[in-house]
């Protein structure tokens, strides 16, 4: 079996996936947690299971050499991006900005849901990643995520409070805090629909939309209908394909 791992900036996901690609076991982690916790988490998600590698997605450089240290005692680790190269053609003006979570997402969505397509990714920063009929990753899009910016409020405005996450009730808020949940939910709603119109009028053939990322669950009512499939473990299964 495989251990695949996504290391993100906020969260760090752990997958023990069977041959066939089946997900047996999940865990996450804060990406910034101490060494004991991650040796912890490491030892707890292999226990009894016959794990025989593992490769690392990542986008946190000292957090993926920090892991692999504590992995590789186990078993063998490849990096991609280092070992292995996300087979796509990169359309980018300079190819090594992009994450190689972008890649291995948009990857994974074109062997399993083909192409043309789009990869609407609610993670930290919402990225939007484009791959059109014949493979070739065009590029995409970055903005800031949900918590981001609710932080970004709290940190640089004297008023507004520090705010739970969660999906507004209705659209005009009767406190701050509901005013605040209004405008990330149906602001970014409305951000994620009026984009995907855009990038699909540029494009040729009417791309499928593939939603992924820690916020799917929360963003997803406020997105439809233009997004249909939801895959939370699109990167999971991406390190798959490349694992073999």
């Amino acid at each position: 079996m495989l251990l695949a791992v996504d290391i993100g900036n906020t969260t760090t996901g752990f997958a023990v996936m069977h041959k066939t690609g089946r997900i047996v076991s999940v865990a996450v982690i804060d990406t910034d947690a101490n060494e004991g916790k991650i040796r912890a988490v490491v030892g707890k998600i292999l226990k009894g299971q016959a794990v025989s590698k593992a490769v690392i997605c990542s986008v946190v450089p000292k957090a993926s050499k920090a892991l692999e240290d504590i992995v590789k005692k186990n078993i063998p680790v490849k990096i991609i991006g280092r070992d292995i190269i996300v087979p796509i053609k990169n359309a980018y003006k300079n190819p090594k900005q992009v994450g190689q979570d972008r890649l291995v997402g948009a990857y994974g969505a074109m062997k399993i849901y083909g192409r043309p397509l789009i990869v609407v990714d609610l993670g930290t920063a919402i990225t939007f990643d484009v791959v059109s009929a014949k493979g070739q990753y065009l590029g995409g899009i970055i903005v800031p995520g949900i918590r981001l910016s609710a932080e970004s409020l709290f940190l640089k405005t004297a008023l507004l409070p520090h705010i739970e996450i969660k999906p507004p009730k209705q659209i005009i808020g009767k406190t701050t805090q509901e005013s605040i949940l209004s405008g990330l939910f149906y602001g970014y709603g409305s951000l994620c629909r009026g984009l995907i119109d855009m990038i699909g009028r540029q494009m040729k053939q009417k791309p499928r939309v593939v939603m992924t990322g820690g916020h799917t669950r929360l963003m997803k009512k406020f997105v439809s209908p233009k997004i249909r499939i939801i895959d939370e473990d699109l990167v999971f299964k991406g390190i798959y394909f490349l694992s073999n």
